[in-house]
């Protein structure tokens, strides 16, 4: 019984130690813009079946209840909250938020899509709208010779005005998508992810139609993190983490007793 109870204690310190470093990364990016925080799910290992509920205690009766030993807990996976985080207004025309579902479409440098909540574009050599690593936007928004204001509507839809004329130019169209699990894309760092089996395929198109969220100008979505409920999941998780140490201890104690008595 003693070895099993230490099973069952090291795989609770396994899992707070899980649940501890998700929370350490979520803190970290507190101010990452649009960053996401992510939970820790865990769910209990398989039981051991001692006695079965109903089986016979004698001939006329059964038990009532049966005898089932659990053999601890496991991590089922981490899921990212994709809750709306506060709008911060930069007046900067080339920091945009989106308010509701859906992500930015960036291109990578092997040709496939990885999508973004991270707003804060800028503008390299060839007049692109890119992100702070390089990565062009897509469909391309590559901005005129001598632009000296640009106009993003809720729609994405891009305006610019060239200086020396006084009525704004189309030139573009921001297309996001969005997916029917979004919790399901994997992400990769530097604020990208990417399609999955379980994100499902991306629904993209304009700005405010079919379930996509609208685009704001001049605004960065900040991280959703929380830090008072982080801090405070933080002590709950130490204080697991010192229970399930403490069970240890005390099962190698027995053990121990066990081994000099007998």
């Amino acid at each position: 019984m003693t070895t099993s109870a230490l099973h069952v204690a090291r795989t609770g310190l396994d899992a707070q130690d899980v649940k501890m470093r998700v929370i350490a990364n979520n803190l970290a990016n507190v101010n990452t813009t649009g960053f996401k925080r992510d939970r820790a799910n865990f769910e209990t290992l398989a039981y051991q079946q001692v006695i079965a509920a109903g089986s016979q205690a004698d001939s006329q009766n059964k038990l009532a209840i049966g005898l089932n030993l659990g053999s601890g807990v496991q991590l089922t996976g981490t899921e990212r909250i994709d809750t709306q985080g506060t709008m911060n207004t930069t007046g900067n025309s080339y920091d945009l938020a989106i308010e509701g579902a859906g992500f930015f479409q960036l291109e990578r440098p092997d040709g496939t899509i990885g999508y973004t909540r991270a707003g804060n574009f800028k503008t390299n050599a060839e007049g692109l709208l890119v992100s702070t690593d390089g990565l062009p936007l897509t469909p391309q928004i590559q901005l005129p010779e001598g632009v000296s204001s640009v106009t993003i509507g809720n729609d994405g839809t891009v305006s610019a005005t060239v200086a020396g004329q006084t009525d704004p130019v189309q030139i573009g169209t921001i297309e996001t998508a969005r997916f029917v699990n979004p919790a399901g894309l994997q992400a990769i760092g530097g604020n990208l992810l990417i399609e999955s089996a379980a994100s499902g395929a991306p629904q993209v198109g304009a700005a405010g139609l079919e379930g996509r969220g609208t685009i704001r100008q001049g605004a960065l979505e900040q991280s959703n993190v929380n830090t008072v409920e982080e801090l405070v999941d933080m002590i709950e998780t130490q204080r697991a983490y010192e229970i399930a140490s403490k069970m240890i201890k005390a099962s190698d104690e027995m053990l121990q007793y066990v081994n000099q008595q007998l």
